[in-house]
């Protein structure tokens, strides 16, 4: 009897040492990447670099991070496409409409898009910012107001996507002929 328990004892301390064997994994599942992740914070100083160059008055060297084809979409549903229609849009607001422009208080997230849902996410390294912008019309009117701006990369990392959520109400109020 007293050899059976030493057996059984055996038996049990080397069961409890051995490493149980690991699942077979999917290779499939391990290599896909999520559907969203963080992209290089290169884009935030990218999104930084070109919109102090907007509120500077300097429309070149802010175009000199678009791409010739690029689409400008503000949620009104009113869009510019094409390098040249945005940068005559932007010159006319300053040369007629805008004194001045600041844009404070923002936020830079850069997400790189591996998988896109149901909506209009392109794939691709987008930069989402929001900031406060502060402006000063040429007819004296001075707004502020918040503004989300979505830019989207293309493999040359140029801006071939802009979507910019923002009311236009008070700007067209500010901007009325009285």
């Amino acid at each position: 009897m007293k050899n059976v328990f030493i057996i059984w004892a055996c038996l049990a301390v080397m069961m409890a040492c051995t490493k149980p064997q690991e699942k077979a994994s999917d290779p499939v599942a391990e290599t896909k990447p999520p559907q969203a992740e963080f992209a290089d914070p290169k884009y935030a100083e990218m999104g930084k670099r070109n919109i102090a160059a907007l509120a500077a008055k300097d429309v070149d060297t802010w175009l000199t991070a678009f791409s010739d084809s690029a689409k400008y979409y503000w949620s009104g549903g009113d869009s510019l496409i094409g390098k040249p229609a945005i940068a005559g849009y932007w010159k006319n607001r300053y040369a007629n409409v805008i004194d001045s422009i600041s844009f404070v208080n923002d936020i830079w997230t850069p997400l790189k898009i591996n998988e896109p849902q149901r909506g209009p996410d392109a794939p691709g390294v987008w930069l989402l910012s929001w900031y406060q912008v502060k402006v000063k019309y040429k007819n004296g009117q001075k707004l502020m107001f918040w503004v989300h701006t979505d830019l989207h990369y293309d493999s040359l990392d140029k801006v071939d996507i802009v979507v910019q959520y923002l009311d236009r109400a008070p700007i067209n109020a500010a901007l009325a002929k009285k």
